[in-house]
């Protein structure tokens, strides 16, 4: 039998290599010269019938590598080999004799012809895991060690893998005897030094180097190998399930869960089966859906999640969940029969067209976990036999399952982090600086504690986008949906009187009229909650009683259908305002949080922003947040400027989103400036940073009052809708930001109407002024035309 994948005429053909190869007897031969003048005469005969082929067909001692000669002594060879491949042995080892570094088999065992013909002609035998590029450096290795006395250790273990006949990939292990192999150094070989061996050995990957010392075909390799080989399917499929579970982000590899079905179809032999898995969680006692690309659960079916008692009979509940032992259904057709559909995890196979399963619990010492599910629309395929198989491999998976959760568990605390104690990355160095020492000390065995986190001598920028009159239009909302219930209630009460004329109905459209008349006159903040006491505690359940009453009966469905569930009110108009105001937050601090993603590029910075009625921000700039020797006041006065220009943008992004906002409302917007630097530490106990000292918590007074100040002596307040009001104390603040105002006007951002006011005093805070100028505006994002905050309105109303 010869398998050569690469017909050419020699088997050095199409080869770089630094050997070149001749197939020869002669080292195989000398082992039956001592056999011939053995005591045991069958053993000595048996020699002298071997090397009497020999001495007929010198040639293969002395070698030969075209591959006619493989034809020409077919027979001869495979009398030489006679005894290394035993006849009666034959059909049950799985042995070849072949070329090194060479697709080429000359003789092999009927086994082995068998698995190969079983594979099918179109199969192309090769050793999966020796890289091509790598043959040579490999060769090269064993030239040292043969040739020089070198004992360097390359041994890999090599695979082939080859189809059986249900097409499911088997993996068979090759275990290589080459003690009838020797190589020759040809005159032209360059001798090998001792620095040569130590350049060698720190350059494995450099190929040209190993051409250098080792050019081609300057050895010559004379003899041949014999190739033991074992199938290892189970071995190789536990190592594969190792191997695959291995690494991060599995479940987002769409090829993933196919290579696990084709692993476990090699593992149990069985072409059509699938895998599936649920999780346990054990506070709600459910099953629930592993969400990845390719993952399925076969005992959920299409649910999210169900109750363990919902998806598992007392029997296999206790099994899976006490005992924390797998089991199976071999016949579910069967089953289904005999218990009448009421098995809940027999029914749900059933009807999803599976005829046999395999339930494994994953646990741990702490519980179950989750669930292995291996099925198969087969009947009696999947049984208590073969899930023996499965003892080997469910460590791996448990394993897999428990880093899995412990992954996911540092996730969920991550994205807590994230999105509501988030640390910012211009700080993070300090956090991760600071839970290093954290751990250092526990592991010391001192007692751990985590030091005060604080920043000196930065720079604060403070800016918001408010919504103005926020109050007001709650207000506004609260009383027309309020407005709209009563007149719901007097209409049906109405309507009631005219079927049972009682006293009481007139009370109760005299106290409506009453709620109705405070609405539009003097609506208080208790106002609100006396009007739902009335209507829960007295009209609720009359409407309830008259429901009966068929002439009442769609007006009173009518008006529990518009009473919100959530509030238990007329929900209409404030939840317009409400999700006005969650859209413009949500537009707003997106637009902010993308332009803060180029403003980092800039210099690196602290930043926080707020929702509330409109979207603030905080700023912090200087050395001690950087940790680089590298701060100068141009990234201050760069970052106030960005700041500025970035207020102008959510300022025209607002109004041209606003015509597709429920309810109509106005923003305006300020920037306070602090020329001085300041302290800030992070709080513990509320997560997040606050200013350090009695003279820096004079800026936080500010920022919390200085919106709602008064321009002195005027009941005007600083901040104004279509304008821009920077507060500030210091005149070097008011020349900075006249300059930037200057730029922004030939932008033409901002508008040529500045001034310059005072500010009415806070407490115990004086001496503020501000600069308001007015933001120009474009209907569109592509409008060149600019607009001032009236023309715009003009616009978008006519």
């Amino acid at each position: 039998m010869l398998i050569e994948k690469n017909y050419s005429l020699d088997i050095n053909d199409n080869i770089e290599s630094p050997l070149i190869l001749k197939v020869s007897f002669d080292k195989y031969l000398s082992q039956y010269e001592e056999l011939v003048s053995t005591d045991n005469d069958f053993i000595a005969a048996n020699a002298r019938r071997v090397l009497e082929i020999a001495e007929k067909n010198p040639i293969l001692r002395e070698g030969f590598s075209d591959l006619s000669s493989f034809k020409t002594y077919e027979k001869e060879i495979e009398g030489l080999l006679q005894d290394a491949f035993s006849p009666i042995l034959t059909k049950n080892e799985i042995k070849t004799a072949s070329v090194p570094f060479h697709n080429l088999i000359f003789n092999s065992s009927e086994r082995f012809k068998s698995i190969l013909k079983t594979a099918g002609n179109n199969f192309d035998l090769e050793i999966k895991n020796m890289p091509t590029d790598q043959k040579y450096i490999i060769a090269c290795t064993i030239i040292l060690n043969l040739c020089y006395g070198y004992n360097l250790n390359f041994k890999r273990p090599f695979f082939y893998e080859i189809p059986d006949a249900n097409g499911i990939t088997r993996y068979y292990k090759i275990l290589y005897n080459a003690d009838f192999t020797e190589i020759v150094a040809k005159p032209n070989a360059p001798k090998i030094t001792l620095e040569d061996y130590n350049e060698l050995l720190d350059n494995f990957e450099n190929i040209e180097l190993w051409k250098e010392k080792f050019p081609p075909n300057s050895y010559e390799f004379k003899g041949f190998v014999i190739s033991n080989i074992f199938d290892v399917t189970d071995d190789q499929s536990i190592s594969n399930i190792k191997s695959t579970l291995i690494g991060e982000d599995k479940r987002k590899d769409e090829s993933f869960m196919e290579d696990f079905h084709e692993i476990f179809r090699s593992l149990l032999g069985l072409k059509d089966i699938k895998v599936g898995f649920s999780i346990y969680n054990k506070d709600e006692d459910t099953f629930e859906r592993v969400y990845g690309a390719g993952m399925n659960s076969f005992l959920l079916d299409t649910l999210e999640t169900a109750q363990c008692s919902d998806s598992l009979c007392s029997w296999s509940y206790n099994r899976l969940l006490k005992e924390k032992k797998y089991f199976t259904v071999s016949d579910v057709e069967a089953k289904y029969k005999i218990s009448e559909g009421q098995a809940p995890h027999v029914k749900v196979l059933h009807d999803q067209g599976i005829q046999s399963a395999i339930f494994a619990p994953i646990a741990n010492d702490e519980g179950l976990m989750g669930i292995l599910e291996i099925v198969s629309e087969e009947p009696k395929v999947l049984n208590s036999i073969n899930a023996n198989k499965l003892i080997d491999v469910m460590p791996f998976i448990v394993s897999a399952v428990e880093r899995s959760k412990n992954e996911e568990e540092n996730l969920i605390e991550a994205i807590i982090q994230k999105e509501c104690t988030s640390i910012h990355p211009s700080v993070h160095w300090r956090f991760e600086k600071e839970a290093k020492n954290f751990i250092k000390d526990q592991l010391n065995g001192k007692e751990p504690y985590f030091s005060k986190i604080a920043f000196e001598n930065i720079y604060p920028l403070y800016g918001q986008i408010d919504i103005k009159g926020s109050s007001e239009a709650r207000n506004l909302a609260t009383k027309q949906d309020l407005t709209l219930q009563l007149k719901s209630i007097k209409s049906i009460i109405n309507d009631a009187s005219k079927i049972d004329s009682l006293p009481i109905y007139d009370q109760y459209i005299y106290q409506a009229n009453q709620y109705l008349k405070r609405i539009s006159s003097n609506f208080q903040v208790d106002s609100e909650h006396q009007i739902s006491g009335f209507i829960k505690d007295d009209i609720e359940p009359v409407l309830k009683h008259l429901f009966v009453k068929e002439e009442l009966k769609s007006k009173i469905d009518a008006y529990f259908n518009n009473i919100d569930k959530n509030t238990d009110a007329v929900y209409q108009n404030r939840k317009d305002y409400d999700d006005t105001i969650a859209l413009i937050n949500k537009e707003m601090a997106a637009l902010l949080d993308a332009k803060q993603v180029d403003a980092q590029l800039m210099y690196p910075h602290y930043f926080e922003r707020f929702k509330t009625d409109g979207v603030e921000h905080n700023m912090y700039i200087g050395e001690s947040i950087t940790k680089e020797d590298s701060f100068n006041p141009m990234y201050l006065y760069n970052l106030r400027l960005w700041q500025l220009q970035v207020m102008c943008e959510m300022e025209n992004a607002f109004y041209l989103m606003q015509p597709s906002f429920p309810v109509k409302l106005d923003v305006a917007s300020m920037i306070l400036v602090f020329n001085q630097p300041l302290s800030i530490s992070f709080r513990m106990d509320e997560k997040q940073f606050d200013v350090d000292g009695t003279y820096n918590a004079r800026y936080e007074i500010v920022k919390k009052r200085v919106d709602k100040a008064y321009i002195k002596g005027t009941t005007e307040r600083v901040t104004q809708k279509g304008k821009i009001s920077i507060v500030y104390s210091q005149k070097e603040d008011e020349r900075e930001y006249l300059r930037y105002i200057k730029f922004l006007q030939s932008k033409k951002l901002l508008g040529n109407d500045v001034e310059i006011v005072d500010l009415q005093d806070l407490q115990a805070v004086t001496g503020l002024k501000a600069i308001r100028v007015s933001v120009l505006y474009h209907k569109e994002n592509n409008d060149k035309d600019f607009y001032t905050y009236d023309d715009l309105m003009k616009e978008i109303n006519s």
